[in-house]
């Protein structure tokens, strides 16, 4: 309990909150909210020169918050009288003034005060408070005093309130579901997201993550619902507030911690348990028939061992007595690393072996170990902006590939990283529509500008670039320097220099590493400039020079700190299938004679991609490759005979090398049995069928890709003895899954008979369903992409009953499959209803339609027409937003879509986009160079598909 800290007062004011005349209230709420929306554009297009403090987005440096005491009492069950659900609460804050000011801003969201109150801590009169307001567009609770606050002094700033416990997926929210069968029964459950600005949603708090304070909870919750916060629950007991019967759940205090990281459920929820290390509570909650299933049994089991490889890596103990995961039926991110209280989707904390699949395991494992490894980095310290968020989630990004590999050791993901993050990662950062990983603070204000950061470059290419960082220092000089680091600035917060000052440090008490120039130097050129080079290598010569990649090379790169610096390329290479010694590229050309290959030696750079680059080669390089692909392509490690494939098709993108070259890496195919080559390939070839399944070459490139594929189908088909087992190795299982969906996909013979006769025998017995979990998805999509209304209708049903995520995630995606147009209009129009498909899931439904090649102008039209709708009510700022552009537009490559996305950028200029608008420029940017590409090489393609088919 922090200093100063008065119960008896807390105690005493719930009655006041709770008998404020609720129903005013939230009339009242309804005005504010309404008052809001007609500001929209004011806090979209806010002024440019701010006259007042509080027209600014950023708090002041004025005060400082020491301590929250916070009373809250989510109601689950509707007001009958306005149909809305709401909280009530109270909160007294502790700061101190550091310089004199007459002005208090703190934020508030969505919230209607009800009573507010200053004193003084140190015993003088506080000033009194001569007006206050709520300044809606910069979310501001604006405090105007008839006399200063005093630099050096205490004060507390005691405020109630009332909001509303929406399903807008932020702050103070509500999810819902239903248990049992007869009749089912609908719970609600009230539960957080705060990051990265919508604590403010909850209560008035000084909302940036360098205003760190320790926080005070007590919830009040109806009997039989349990409460979870950041702490440990301290006491529970039953008491009486204005007539109603309720429990009081008090915590212990958090640790000193930014207000993005709290956490609070009321919930009627199950748990199992653990401890590591003799110390630590380990806890997953779930909806009790998801608990009874033992759906939270594998993430029990993972959760200790990864939070022990966290504290030897960080060489730091988990800073907390315990560690609650809790799965929501309803989320908008992946997960969420809430101090001691972490919050998942369900998809990515619960696993039933009956129906879910080995990427499902995996994707719990790696969504797990991100989250724990926040719980040092990025909550025992801490950004101070919100510009360096990329280096709190690329960290987390790549280290979750490491505490997934130590609890899963068979599985190798450390080199998948290379698929799923890397590769990701270059085809947006070679956008001239890309950005820095790290922005000015000045760039990033507004709470759009700050969702917008949450994308792909800073997750993915965070990721890539610290793995780099890193291989070229060693894992285990890093992670000394991560060590020290942590340990310098626990429970405070940094910027991205104090981490290279470590790292550097430990670099420099390492005998025997070398490196070309400061860690500052070489990592700054990487994070503080958008994109990445092609390095060329020409091994007649052995000279080398870099440039940046574009995959469009006319493109205009006029953004903030746009190329300017060459980069410092760390490359590890190998000749004939030998590593060589490492070289660094630290100008624009340079030449190293060892890079130079006699006769028939070919050479191969970045090895184990462990670099953030592409590579080209001199033609007789890259036909010795090929040679080498076709006569013996296991010579190449398969991490590098995915990157050879990766590699190629961009530069034949960007126009450095001939599509056809691009096209030649897929030859090899035929013997390949590696999943990654396959997935790449697959990927890449993807853009393909893109840009062609509506013209001519469709048929060749299908043609060409069943040849390919068909002798990998049939040797799954030998090692399944016919499909009645599944392959043992991790990768293995997903290639298989690779070989059916790309074989039924390209009609290989056999396959569409394979997978609609065990959809039937499904649709026979749906209590039966013995499809492998691995192969459910790719099954139930060719069977509904084959059959029609019987087959849609049934799987409809079957998601609708659906008790576990990852199954209903599954069909969700398949029902996009069909290829009958007034299905999928009817499904799209489902996503309007939260009934039907879940505010979290409806932009993945609609981007799953845009997929389907019958779809995509479906979709499209339907988001046009809809779209004041989806931006409103599922919010610009939400995660996922910028995915559903993404998503939508993917297939554009004709004048006349470029004129119909035009056209919809200015209807739609005076709302803006919100944390979509950087995904509309890359969507124009896309859109142009896709339109550029097709009518430069369709008659190349089509030529090249239809000679290699037979």
């Amino acid at each position: 309990m922090g200093k100063g800290f008065f119960i008896s007062k807390t105690l005493g004011i719930v009655g006041v909150i709770v008998g404020t005349g609720v129903v005013a209230t939230i009339i009242a709420l309804s005005v504010v909210y309404s008052q809001e929306k007609a500001k929209i554009n004011e806090a979209v297009n806010p002024p440019t020169t701010p006259s007042t403090p509080w027209e600014h987005y950023r708090l002041p440096d004025s005060l400082s918050p020491v301590s929250y005491n916070i009373t809250l009492w989510p109601r689950l069950v509707v007001n009958t009288s306005t149909g809305l659900f709401i909280f009530t609460g109270q909160s007294a804050v502790v700061f101190q003034c550091k310089k004199d000011t007459d002005l208090i801003l703190i934020h508030a969201n969505k919230l209607n005060l009800t009573l507010l109150s200053l004193i003084s801590r140190d015993g003088a009169t506080a000033p009194t408070i001569k007006k206050s307001w709520l300044e809606v567009p910069t979310q501001f609770l604006v405090i105007q005093l008839n006399s200063n606050l005093m630099a050096g002094s205490q004060y507390e700033l005691y405020t109630e309130f009332i909001g509303e416990l929406a399903d807008d997926l932020g702050g103070f929210y509500r999810s819902e579901y239903t248990e049992g069968t007869s009749p089912p029964v609908r719970k609600v459950v009230a539960t957080t997201q705060m990051q990265p600005v919508d604590a403010r949603k909850a209560f008035p708090c000084f909302d940036e993550p360098a205003m760190k304070a320790v926080f005070h909870m007590t919830l009040l919750h109806a009997h039989g619902t349990v409460a979870l916060a950041n702490g440990m629950n301290l006491a529970s007991v039953n008491v009486t507030v204005n007539g109603q019967d309720v429990t009081r759940t008090s915590f212990q205090p958090t640790p000193l911690m930014s207000t993005y990281l709290l956490a609070f459920v009321v919930s009627e929820f199950g748990f199992i348990h653990s401890t590591e290390g003799e110390k630590v509570l380990i806890r997953i909650w779930a909806r009790k028939q998801a608990i009874a299933e033992g759906q939270g049994d594998y993430a029990l089991e993972k959760t200790g061992p990864i939070l022990e490889f966290f504290e030897n890596y960080y060489s730091s103990s988990y800073p907390l007595t315990k560690s609650d995961q809790i799965a929501l039926p309803d989320f908008s991110a992946g997960a969420m690393e809430n101090w001691g209280l972490i919050t998942y989707r369900e998809t990515a904390l619960l696993y039933n072996p009956a129906s879910s699949s080995n990427g499902d395991k995996e994707w719990i494992a790696t969504v797990i170990s991100h989250e724990l490894a926040h719980m040092w980095f990025g909550n025992l310290v801490t950004m101070k902006w919100w510009n360096d968020l990329w280096l709190n989630e690329g960290f987390a990004s790549y280290v979750s590939y490491l505490g997934a590999n130590s609890a899963e050791p068979t599985w190798n993901v450390t080199d998948l990283i290379v698929l799923k993050e890397v590769h990701g990662a270059m085809s947006v950062d070679a956008l001239a529509s890309s950005h820095p990983l790290s922005a000015k603070e000045e760039d990033v204000m507004r709470p759009a500008q700050i969702s917008e950061l949450f994308d792909t470059i800073t997750y993915s290419k965070g990721a890539a670039v610290l793995r780099m960082l890193s291989e070229f220092l060693t894992e285990p000089v890093f992670a000394r320097g991560l060590s020290t680091y942590l340990n310098t600035f626990k429970y405070s917060n940094t910027v991205y220099q104090d981490l290279w000052k470590h790292l550097q440090m430990a670099a420099d008490s390492t005998p025997g590493l070398d490196l070309p120039a400061s860690v500052d130097d070489i990592m700054n050129r990487w994070i503080l400039q958008m994109g990445f080079p092609v390095v060329t290598i020409d091994t007649a010569t052995g000279s080398i020079n870099q440039r940046h990649f574009l995959l469009d090379p006319d493109s205009v790169v006029d953004r903030p700190s746009p190329f300017k610096y060459e980069w410092i390329v760390p490359i590890k290479w190998m000749k004939n299938g030998k590593d060589q010694t490492p070289y660094w590229l630290q100008t624009k050309t340079a030449t190293h004679l060892p890079m130079k290959t006699l006769g028939s030696d070919w050479m191969l750079a970045n090895t184990k991609v462990s670099g953030f680059f592409r590579v080209n080669y001199d033609s007789s390089n890259w036909d010795r490759l090929l040679t080498q692909l076709s006569t013996d392509h296991e010579a190449i490690p398969v991490i590098n005979r995915a990157q050879v494939v990766d590699d190629a098709f961009n530069l034949a993108r960007a126009r450095i090398v001939s599509t056809i070259l691009a096209l030649r890496t897929t030859l090899f195919l035929q013997r390949e049995r590696e999943y990654m080559p396959w997935q790449t390939a697959d990927r890449n070839l993807g853009y393909f069928f893109l840009m062609f399944d509506r013209s001519d070459v469709y048929g060749p490139m299908q043609a060409y890709l069943n040849k390919q594929v068909t002798p990998l189908f049939n040797h799954f088909k030998t090692i399944t003895a016919d499909w009645t087992k599944i392959p043992e190795k991790h990768t293995d299982q997903y290639n298989q899954v690779n070989a059916i969906s790309i074989a039924c996909s390209t009609g290989v013979a056999g396959c569409e008979e394979l997978t609609t006769g065990w959809f039937k025998d499904w649709m026979k017995t749906p209590e039966n369903n013995t499809i492998h979990p691995n192969l459910r998805q790719t099954v139930y999509c060719s069977a509904i992409a084959a059959g029609g209304v019987e087959e849609w209708d049934f799987a409809w049903r079957m998601y609708r009953e659906a008790s576990i995520a990852s199954e209903a995630d599954k069909l969700m995606y398949s029902l996009a499959c069909t290829r009958v147009p007034w299905l999928l209009n009817r499904y799209l129009n489902y996503c309007l209803d939260p009934e039907k498909i879940r505010k979290q899931d409806a932009t993945f439904t609609i981007v799953y339609i845009a997929g389907n090649v019958v779809g995509q102008s479906l979709a499209w039209d339907f988001v046009r027409t809809n779209w004041n709708h989806l931006f409103n009510d599922y919010g610009g700022g939400s995660l996922s937003f910028a995915r559903l552009i993404d998503g939508i537009t993917r297939r554009f490559s004709s004048e006349f879509e470029l004129k119909q996305l035009q056209l919809f950028i200015d209807e739609n200029a005076e709302q803006g986009f919100g944390s979509a608008t950087l995904a509309v420029d890359q969507a124009l940017e896309r859109t142009k160079a896709n339109m550029k590409w097709v009518a430069e090489n369709k008659a190349d393609i089509y030529k090249w598909f239809t000679d290699n088919s037979a």
